[in-house]
């Protein structure tokens, strides 16, 4: 009888991490998400924040490696929201991406679950709400997908984990910023960045008494993994730790050749992964701090998030100046150098039980080119508005994933140019790339823009092989990285620069290109590449969810939801579980 209720015990902690659906084939994780407005007051201002499961930021999506993921999320806002999983591949399935182009969002009131596979993958990544300039108020949170344990991982297990959601911030919440853009204007300086939805620590009198920082407990001599991710609104952050070095050992799901940093710069969008060893000897506690890059340092220097780092056997607060960033943005090269240094760690695993270096990109044949320029916003139709290309895009009112599946005609257009174009004026349109399933091509994100910009392609990676100043040309091949280039989903591109990555065209559907600065996506700057297998089969694209919502042209399809709070979703699923394990127990005795 004792075997038998081990064996029980054993079936209760796997269903209760895994999920009732979860008893074949891979395990689930099951999530229930409740986004909705609550008060804080981060920079010590009370403001409308958006919150999940009532807090802010939002909880942490733990998977593993090939886990099926599962998130119920209940809009309770006063508006329509999508969540959006930044990083994740969503293999084979665009219906999950949770961007306009590719989901109906989810009326206030309703709820949509979320269903995926972190299908081959590890790392940092992040979610947040895509629409409406949302993620300015939050609702973002962080995602750590795990190796198997049969993987091992390129550096000693950690004594713990840390994540760090850094990034701008200012103390009017996303409607009001977002009609300042309507109006033609610029956002002008944040307020302020924080750490984990967090203000200053009062480091000196320019900071407000009363703000609630962040503070991170540690011991001595230990080491913990920071993941950190830039969730804010235009502005790239400089993290450092004062008398510590960050050792960089994994960027956005790829393990890269470990490299100390003292500090290292994020921008907008991006996820990092840092060892950081605690081998001062705690005269104090030490601070840790983000602040604005590529800015006017001097008159930001207001804009500056900082936290503590508690030794367990401190002996006094934090003083004297905050440590700066080892390189001035004045010299370019310098900050360029950093980012180039990120290379692949060719000798260790990934996801699966094979070198992350085996697939060699370098020795495939090229087979088309896009060319993406960003130039300064500029007025459309009386409007001021980003373009891509001469492009700015307008999110048409079907998803165009759902159109395609009902055989909608003129959604939208098939003609985004893969150049620039300089013989027609800016336009406002609905146009994306048609481009071949397992083709292998390069692009080259070209920003004439005055701002750096970070570019994100939902449903991939993709190897960031250059980078330089100036206008890209074709002879510039010649100095691309060919072997180690790390692989991730968002780059940045500084002002009057080029980036260019090389990447397989192998999974299905409808995709998002994007700027992650929100002002310039806001704004239009986005398309989206449409890849469709002519010899589907059923297994290169997963099939319409049953659970699609349907809106435009489609909305008559739609039935009416029977609406029940996130607590009773949670406890039905809570008490299916059970019943289950009852009969399971009776079957044992």
């Amino acid at each position: 009888m004792a075997s038998r209720l081990s064996i029980f015990a054993s079936v209760i902690s796997f269903a209760l991490l895994s999920g009732f659906s979860s008893l074949a084939e891979d395990p689930s994780v099951y999530h229930v998400y409740e986004v909705s407005y609550v008060t804080a007051s981060p920079l010590g201002v009370p403001q409308q924040v958006i919150a999940v499961n009532g807090i802010f930021p939002g909880p942490v999506v733990t998977a593993t490696t090939n886990y099926n993921v599962e998130v119920n999320v209940f809009n309770r806002l006063d508006e329509p929201l999508l969540l959006t999983w930044n990083g994740i591949e969503m293999r084979r399935n665009s219906w999950q991406d949770g961007v306009l182009g590719t989901n109906c969002p989810i009326p206030p009131q309703w709820n949509f679950t979320y269903s995926f596979q972190v299908k081959d993958q590890i790392g940092s990544f992040f979610y947040f709400p895509s629409l409406n300039f949302q993620r300015a108020s939050g609702g973002f949170g962080p995602i750590v997908v795990d190796n198997q344990d049969r993987i091992p991982l390129p550096f000693t297990k950690p004594d713990g984990e840390i994540s760090f959601l850094i990034g701008d911030w200012y103390t009017q919440n996303h409607t009001v910023l977002r009609s300042i853009l309507d109006s033609g204007r610029e956002l002008g300086m944040p307020d302020g960045v924080l750490i984990n939805g967090k203000g200053p620590y009062k480091y000196n009198s320019s900071v407000p008494d009363g703000i609630q920082y962040e503070t991170v407990n540690v011991d001595p001599g230990k080491t913990y993994r920071i993941r950190v991710h830039n969730v804010g609104i235009s502005t790239s952050l400089n993290l450092r730790i004062q008398n510590h070095k960050l050792l960089l050992v994994e960027t956005e799901g790829r393990y890269n050749l470990q490299t100390n940093f003292s500090d290292f710069d994020i921008h907008v969008g991006q996820s990092y992964s840092f060892l950081v060893t605690m081998d001062q000897n705690a005269s104090s506690d030490y601070y840790i701090v983000a602040s604005a890059r590529f800015v006017n340092e001097t008159v930001w220097q207001r804009v500056t998030g900082v936290g503590i780092l508690h030794y367990s056997n401190s002996k006094g607060p934090a003083s004297g100046p905050l440590p700066v960033p080892s390189t001035d943005v004045s010299h370019p090269w310098s900050v360029m150098n950093q980012q180039r240094a990120i290379k692949q760690n060719t000798s260790s695993s990934g996801a699966r039980p094979n070198p992350q270096g085996s697939y060699h990109y370098g020795q495939i044949n090229i087979t088309g080119t896009y060319i993406f320029r960003s130039m300064p916003p500029t007025m459309i139709n009386g409007s001021l508005r980003a373009t891509l290309n001469g492009i700015s895009f307008l999110n048409p009112s079907t998803p165009m994933r759902l159109a395609d599946k009902h055989r909608l005609k003129g959604v939208y257009k098939m003609d985004f140019p893969s150049r620039p174009v300089d013989n027609r004026p800016p336009r406002l349109d609905s146009s994306i790339i048609n481009a071949t399933y397992r083709s292998f091509v390069q692009v080259i994100f070209q920003n004439n823009d005055t701002k750096v910009q970070s570019f994100h392609i939902d449903g991939y990676s993709f190897y960031v092989v250059a980078m330089d100043f100036g206008n890209w040309t074709e002879d510039r091949k010649g100095s691309y990285n060919n072997w180690d280039a790390i692989s991730r989903s968002t780059v940045e591109v500084y002002p009057g620069a080029w980036t260019a990555v090389l990447m397989s065209l192998d999974n299905a559907g409808v995709w998002n290109i994007r700027v992650e600065n929100l002002d310039r996506w806001y704004l239009g700057r986005e398309t989206y590449i449409r890849i469709i297998n002519p010899e589907e089969n059923g297994k290169t694209e997963m099939g319409q969810p049953k659970n699609v919502l349907y809106c435009g042209a489609l909305k008559s399809l739609q039935k009416q939801q029977v609406h029940r709070s996130a607590s009773s979703m949670l406890n039905g699923n809570l008490i299916l579980i059970f019943s289950f394990m009852m009969v399971l127990l009776a079957s044992l005795c």
